[in-house]
């Protein structure tokens, strides 16, 4: 039989979980793996964590379960797997199957022969042409190197202010990695929020918290200059003239893929900048698959190419690969809905699927529910979780799902993943048997619940009205509507919202609506701390008449705005 030859292009994610996949189903193959830097398979994700303290040892993130480290040999011993570090491909040559590569420390150069071709070259950060952005002091965290670097500024203690350009995932993780090290961090965000992810009522809950815990955030305002002396930077000039003194700025304002390579070979390229694969992970040459930060891939729910530079989603595709590269083309890859999550300090923000502004561009005709509301009994040590929810209104099919606070996100996420690959409606996720005990859930889980309310409004059973909402009736001084606050005197006390809302506790309600508007057409906002007593109040006043009643949606608790106390 023909030893089949398998060269893949990168070691960090895709390219290890292809080589391995691809030896567990061929053990005779020949399988090199080739990566440009020293390090193989290291778990990025983890960079953060390492530089905020988190843990110790740099090895742990090159290490197996067991605390072996994937270096070449370990490939080679356990798994029979040639590994070349340090060692660049120059070029692909698809006439005669055979990759170009040269070593970046010896400058030797060779070339293997393929069968079949694995690209996983991964992404670059983003690094916008901003003046001074080469001065000593302004890095990024994509690599070991910039982890190894960042962590030496936490233990050595020489900076005291950092910037953090840009407030997605890598941004909010690296801010509170320097923070927790006692620097002092501004996040610089363009946009108006952080979290893209997020729709903006959810960011901002985040954007709260972060202030809570000592970070500056500026929104809407970029960076115009890095200011520097003698090579080494002392501060960022913002796009508005505001000069930040800082020894530290680490850009984090996305990254683009590497399909240069692949360009150069004369690959397909997508729309996104990413090699074009099919579902087989394959691209424009049969003999050639692609997988990870370097591909663009379709969502799942609107068909569209997308950008998805995650690490497990690389893994997930590599895997695929593999199959194909050994069995023939016979395993699919379907694409992504976008979950992702991170940690913020005591909280964690996680979404799945499209945002509502994102399926409102897409055409989508939606209706959206919050809930704000624990995690598992109080006697249990409940934490909260405010989520969002969007289907689509024709269908009631889940388009995308969004949980943030300092309760269990990640189980909520998750579900909520599992019912939009599952094409799940409300009506079929009324009644989920989800597992439940109080050490871990609700008797009706939180992200059920959600679906009660959901339920409630598709029904007309419930008219929510979004905190948003309620904001910009109060900021531009709109008159007419009466806010019901349902909750009791002591907690009215302890904090309210202060935009005129009247104090009626929820048990005290049927005896004195004569304190209501006489009008039964006037609109009228119920709430309460998370809305459950509001909810019942409006059922209340409906049943006495009242026309036109709103519930603001996941109650005080999910108010992001200012309050009176």
């Amino acid at each position: 039989m023909t030893q089949k030859r398998i060269v893949i292009i990168g070691g960090s994610a895709a390219g290890p979980k292809t080589a391995a996949r691809a030896r567990r189903l061929d053990p005779r193959a020949r399988v090199t793996l080739i990566e440009r830097g020293p390090d193989l398979s290291m778990a990025s994700c983890g960079y953060p964590y390492y530089v905020g303290g988190v843990f110790d040892s740099r090895n742990s993130l090159i290490e197996t379960p067991t605390g072996v480290p994937r270096n070449p040999g370990f490939f080679k011993n356990a798994k029979d797997i040639d590994a070349l570090i340090n060692t660049e491909v120059t070029r692909i040559d698809r006439a005669a199957r055979t990759v170009h590569w040269k070593n970046v420390l010896s400058g030797e150069e060779s070339s293997l022969p393929y069968d079949k071709l694995m690209i996983s070259t991964g992404s670059t950060p983003k690094m916008p042409p901003i003046e001074g952005i080469h001065l000593d002091g302004v890095t990024t965290l994509q690599s070991m190197k910039d982890a190894d670097y960042l962590r030496r500024v936490r233990d050595e203690k020489s900076v005291k202010k950092a910037i953090i350009i840009g407030g997605g995932l890598i941004g909010i993780e690296t801010a509170e990695a320097l923070q927790l090290a006692g620097i002092q961090i501004t996040v610089v965000e363009v946009m108006d929020q952080l979290l893209p992810f997020l729709d903006g009522q959810l960011a901002k809950l985040v954007e709260n918290h972060c202030r809570a815990k000592g970070v500056n955030v500026i929104l809407e305002n970029g960076v115009a200059s890095f200011l520097g002396e003698n090579g080494r930077l002392t501060g960022v000039k913002l796009a508005s003239g505001t000069e930040l003194p800082c020894e530290l700025a680490v850009v984090a304002v996305g990254v683009k893929p590497n399909s240069a390579l692949a360009r150069e070979a004369g690959l397909t390229i997508g729309e996104t900048g990413g090699i074009k694969v099919n579902k087989h992970m394959g691209t424009s040459d049969p003999d050639i698959y692609a997988a990870g930060d370097c591909v663009e891939i379709c969502n799942c729910i609107t068909g569209a190419q997308a950008y998805a530079p995650m690490g497990d989603l690389a893994n997930l595709q590599g895997r695929v690969a593999a199959d194909n590269m050994i069995l023939g083309d016979s395993v699919h890859f379907s694409g992504t809905i976008n979950t992702g999550i991170c940690k913020i300090f005591d909280f964690a923000a996680g979404a799945t699927g499209l945002t509502e502004a994102a399926a409102r561009a897409a055409g989508l005709d939606v209706e959206t529910v919050v809930n704000a509301s624990p995690d598992k009994p109080g006697f249990m040590g409940a934490g909260l979780l405010i989520s969002k929810m969007i289907v689509e209104r024709s269908t009631g099919r889940l388009l995308g799902y969004q949980c943030v606070g300092p309760g269990d996100v990640s189980k909520q996420i998750a579900q909520g993943a599992m019912a939009i690959r599952g094409q799940l409606t409300v009506e079929k996720m009324l009644d989920l048997d989800l597992p439940y005990a109080p050490p871990f859930s609700l008797a009706i889980d939180h992200f059920i619940a959600s679906v009660h309310i959901m339920d409630n409004k598709l029904k007309g059973v419930m008219r929510g009205i979004s905190t948003s909402e309620v904001r910009r009736m109060q900021c531009s001084g709109e008159k007419g509507t009466w806010f019901l606050d349902a909750r009791g005197p002591e907690e009215f006390e302890a904090m309210r919202l202060g935009i005129g809302e009247v104090l009626i506790p929820l048990g005290a309600l049927r005896r004195r609506l004569g304190e209501l508007p006489e009008d039964k057409d006037t609109p009228i906002v119920c709430f309460c701390k998370i809305s459950l007593r509001g909810y019942e109040a409006a059922i209340i006043l409906q049943d006495a008449g009242y026309t036109n009643v709103r519930v603001m949606e996941g109650g005080i608790m999910a108010w992001p705005f200012p309050r009176e106390k």
